[in-house]
């Protein structure tokens, strides 16, 4: 593959991770904004996190997409059908205004939820046939960017378009990107994808079987308790740091800007950044290193509120877990293509994906069921504790990882 036409392809499958983000992190990051001032509590809007459990059944989704085929490319063929299907659910999204009806919006969040879910399988799916191995790892840096910049999009500036324009214009915006979208995903010329530089199956001591030859990977049953548990820890205090600076006094405008724009640009540079160190020390080294930020970022931000430091500590402390959210998005983003095995991309990503997502929605629910009984500060210092003891299993299982995940 030329230098070219590698850069092309990562630059449209990074736009389209945006565009696929974009609205699950309005949904799920930017509306809680709205929802606490229209008197939600804290475990309400964590359960609302439940309406994104169709991600968690990503691995069932996977099944068609590999099955069916359309003309001119199996994975591309659903990627535009998909998008052009979360595009026409975000528009009767935008229809009214859904805050007072709650059966509505949660009827409509999870056919949001399903469609983002099942768009992501084959958008990704046709990323990792493209891409040689040794872009990979650069590749889950931009992905997990592209993510960040759908948080600044999703979680901020379209609570400032919602603030100026109204309830619909959010959604005619993000249903608008991923049309964009689409028409671009018609220009990728799926049969000229290379073959990946990475040994076959039978030298890496994996069976045909999906499932069970994905666990049989060396380093994939360490991988998948690191998947599990890298990111939900920080990604849960990430979380609650909306409603966390409201009840602290920040006006809606300083949110947006601080962690909806602010905060997503931290962790795009961070996931960028993240990927070239990983790629240069390598993923044993990095494994333990990402996890051990992603605990001091927690036990700091634990720690200022605790202690209620002045506002300018808090929003630094903000910042923060975004730079460790953005390291270990690029980090997990990266590895999961490198366990996609050859012939079973969809499969292995909507297997890891699913887990990856069960993890992401349960852990929300925890801490707000926390953050109702013992504060903010007491929620924060679990979640340091938890990710404490991922830092400790990092260091058991990363040489295991790395011996798989090792770019070409």
């Amino acid at each position: 593959m030329s230098r070219l036409r590698e850069n092309l392809h990562q630059a449209l499958f990074a736009g389209l991770n945006l565009a696929t983000t974009a609205p699950s992190v309005y949904l799920w990051l930017g509306l809680p904004v709205l929802m606490r001032q229209h008197g939600w509590s804290g475990w309400e809007i964590g359960l609302f996190q439940l309406a994104g459990l169709p991600a968690v059944f990503k691995f069932l989704l996977a099944v068609p997409v590999e099955r069916y085929r359309f003309r001119g490319g199996q994975y591309r063929g659903w990627a535009v059908l998909l998008c052009l299907g979360f595009a026409a659910v975000l528009a009767l999204l935008g229809q009214r205004e859904l805050l007072s009806d709650r059966v509505t919006l949660c009827v409509l969040a999870v056919a949001s939820a399903l469609m983002a879910t099942w768009a992501d399988i084959p958008v990704n799916a046709l990323a990792i046939r493209l891409l040689p191995a040794s872009a990979r790892l650069r590749a889950g840096g931009l992905r997990s960017a592209a993510l960040s910049l759908g948080a600044i999009v999703g979680g901020g500036l379209m609570l400032l378009v919602q603030a100026k324009w109204g309830w619909a214009a959010p959604f005619w915006f993000m249903a608008g990107l991923l049309v964009i979208g689409a028409l671009a995903l018609l220009c990728i010329d799926e049969g000229a994808a290379p073959i990946a530089a990475q040994a076959p199956l039978a030298s890496r001591g994996v069976s045909s079987g999906r499932a069970q030859g994905y666990f049989e990977q060396p380093g994939a049953r360490a991988w998948t308790v690191l998947l599990l548990s890298c990111f939900p820890f920080i990604g849960a205090a990430w979380f609650f740091l909306k409603p966390l600076l409201l009840d602290r006094g920040f006006a809606v405008p300083q949110v947006a800007w601080l962690v909806g724009v602010g905060g997503g640009l931290v962790a795009a540079v961070a996931s960028v950044v993240a990927a070239g160190v990983v790629r240069r020390v390598g993923v044993a080294r990095a494994v333990p290193g990402v996890t051990l930020l992603g605990f001091l970022c927690i036990a700091v931000l634990a720690a200022v509120v605790a202690l209620r430091a002045p506002a300018a500590w808090l929003g630094a402390a903000a910042l923060l877990v975004a730079l460790a959210m953005g390291a270990a998005a690029s980090l997990a983003f990266g590895l999961m293509m490198f366990f996609a095995r050859d012939g079973h991309q969809a499969a292995d990503y909507g297997l890891q994906a699913s887990l990856f997502a069960l993890s992401r929605l349960a852990v929300p629910v925890g801490a707000g069921f926390l953050l109702d009984r013992t504060g903010y500060a007491g929620m924060l210092c679990g979640l340091a504790l938890a990710m404490g003891g991922v830092f400790v299993f990092a260091l058991r299982g990363s040489g295991a990882i790395g011996r798989t995940a090792a770019p070409g």
